[in-house]
């Protein structure tokens, strides 16, 4: 037989085979086993508006995986600039039309471009897939006074870690209002105590502090009069600020590097509240009137309210700038 001849009926040999005996492949111990059909994954983002969730909401990620077949599990990851944040591995429980269904979510507590994506675990008769990441960002509302909940809570928080005053609890307070009149004060905004949306969202983002001029001086006091608040700092780090009223142009706060020599506590005939003097007649006190804009005497009025806190504060001989 040539060799020609021998090739050809080989190659008939082949074809004549049953097709399954073509698609199959060697198993364990040389079984053989069919392949392994792929999954599909799918997740739908939920409670956004305009591509955005609200600081400190909620949002559900809803998944389905096709076919369905017991045992399947998922890997659900969420993400924060690009970096991992949460990672939660769910069964995939029976859901409609033969797919499987599962659900997951996160809390947005910071700003940021969230996203989210889905892996399917490979199983023994089901193949792996994963999903592209969906993203969304953050929206923040305003807030007012008398407003209360988690956002006014991660608010206040927020302002103080940057050193602004605000009040404990989970309501925004009068003492809220007026860390907020500080903190327009320090930015060079308009000087209200309200708390627009761009303003919650520069504090989410801690953005906005105050630079303390004297970091070498340790614990001390200073008055940028320009910005109209009064500073408590420990080094470079800003721990407690106040909204000021200092002295109008006819009588001038004077200007300088100070220390804390005498108390004045309760009221004087003058209606200066808690004095604490540092030079002279000149004096941080609280008073009736408190502009947003310099008009006293010349001492640094401070709010009632915020007094009995201020002087408490204060030590004697204690350093404060002023300038």
């Amino acid at each position: 037989m040539s060799r020609r001849l021998a090739f050809l009926l080989a190659l008939a040999a082949l074809f004549a085979l049953p097709a399954t005996a073509v698609a199959a492949k060697p198993g364990p111990k040389g079984a053989a086993t069919t392949a392994v059909p792929d999954a599909t994954v799918k997740i739908e983002v939920g409670k956004l508006d305009g591509g955005r969730a609200q600081i400190y909401g909620k949002v559900p990620v809803f998944g389905t995986i096709s076919p369905y077949v017991p045992g399947q599990r998922v890997e659900v990851s969420f993400y924060l600039d690009g970096k991992e944040l949460v990672s939660h591995k769910l069964a995939v429980g029976k859901g409609k039309g033969g797919a499987g269904s599962f659900r997951s979510s996160v809390i947005v507590r910071e700003d940021g471009k969230y996203a989210v994506s889905a892996k399917h675990e490979a199983t023994a008769v089901l193949g792996a897939d994963s999903t592209v990441r969906k993203s969304w960002k953050v929206s923040f509302p305003a807030l007012r006074q008398g407003q209360c909940g988690d956002v006014v809570t991660g608010f206040k928080k927020a302002m103080r870690e940057m050193g602004y005053i605000a009040n404990s609890g989970s309501c925004f307070g009068a003492k809220t209002a007026r860390g907020v009149l500080a903190y327009r004060k320090v930015n060079g905004m308009t000087r209200s105590m309200r708390a627009g949306k761009g303003l919650v969202k520069s504090v989410f983002g801690g953005k906005g502090g105050y630079e303390v001029r004297h970091p070498g001086a340790g614990k001390h006091v200073e008055a940028p009069l320009s910005k109209q608040v009064l500073v408590f700092a420990k080094g470079d780090k800003p721990y407690a600020i106040y909204p000021i009223s200092s002295g109008k142009s006819s009588t001038p706060t004077v200007t300088g590097h100070f220390t804390f020599i005498r108390t004045e506590p309760g009221y004087n005939s003058h209606g200066m509240y808690y004095s604490f003097y540092f030079y002279g007649g000149y004096a941080v006190h609280g008073y009736e009137s408190v502009p947003d804009y310099p008009a006293s005497h010349g001492c640094l009025r401070t709010f009632i309210a915020d007094q009995p806190e201020i002087y408490e504060r204060i030590s004697y001989g204690e350093d404060i700038f002023v300038f």
